[in-house]
C-alpha cells in the first residue's frame, strides 16, 4: 500500500465525538512510552504526524488520522502508566474501554509491545480482556533495532509461549522499527488486505 495523504482529523476524550464516517479505523495502543507514535509516523511517511515524547503518558486524547481519504489510524492513550492519579487512571480506562467496545467502525485493533523486555504482566492482561470481550487484535512487537536479532526474537517467542498458555490460536505478529522502517509493508499489506473485506 502507498500512503499519499496522511492528514490530523481530530482529537477528543469522547467515543461519540469520534468522526461520524463509515471508513474503517485502525486503533493503536500499549504501554505508555512503547513507539506508539514514532511507529504512526514510520507507517504514514510523516516524522511529525502523531506527536512523539520521551515522557511517558504523552498522549491523552483519542486522536483520528485519515489516511488516503479511505480509511483512518487511531492512536489511542497508552495503558499502565503510573504517574497519574488513580482518578485520572480510572477516566482513562474507560475512556479506552468505550473507544475499543463501542466503536463499529474500529476495524483491528494493533497492540504494541516493546520487543526489550520479557512478558509483562499489564500486556497479558490487557489481551486476556481483548479476548474476553471479543475484540479484533494484532501484536506488533517494537522497538527491534535496540537490540541484536537474537534477544529480539527470544522475547517474542517468549510472549508467544506465555500467549499459548491462554490461546488456542494466536493473533497476527509484526515486528517493527520506526527506525529502520521494519515490518512497515507487512502492516500496511495486512490493512490494505482488511480494507478489501
Amino acid at each position: 500500500m502507498i500512503i499519499k495523504e496522511a492528514k490530523f482529523i481530530q482529537s477528543n476524550t469522547d467515543v461519540n465525538k469520534c468522526p461520524n464516517t463509515n471508513f474503517p479505523e485502525y486503533a493503536f495502543i500499549g504501554r505508555s512510552n512503547v513507539g506508539k507514535s514514532s511507529l504512526i509516523n514510520a507507517l504514514t511517511g510523516r516524522k511529525s504526524l502523531a506527536m512523539t515524547s520521551s515522557k511517558p503518558g504523552k498522549t491523552m486524547l483519542i486522536n483520528h488520522f485519515l489516511i488516503n481519504n479511505e480509511w483512518y489510524i487511531v492512536d489511542l492513550p497508552g495503558y499502565g502508566y503510573a504517574q497519574r492519579g488513580k482518578e485520572s487512571r480510572v477516566q482513562f480506562k474507560k475512556m479506552i474501554e468505550n473507544y475499543i467496545l463501542d466503536r463499529e467502525q474500529m476495524t483491528n485493533l494493533f497492540v504494541l509491545v516493546d520487543s526489550r523486555h520479557s512478558p509483562q504482566k499489564i500486556d497479558l492482561e490487557f489481551i486476556e480482556w481483548l479476548g474476553e470481550n471479543g475484540v479484533p487484535f494484532s501484536l506488533v512487537f517494537t522497538k527491534l533495532d535496540k537490540m541484536g536479532v537474537e534477544v529480539g526474537r527470544r522475547n517474542m517467542e517468549a510472549y508467544k509461549k506465555e500467549l499459548k498458555k491462554q490461546w488456542d490460536e494466536l493473533p497476527p505478529i509484526f515486528a517493527t522499527s520506526s527506525v529502520d522502517n521494519r515490518g512497515r509493508e507487512e502492516l500496511l499489506d495486512y490493512i490494505e488486505e482488511m480494507n478489501k473485506l
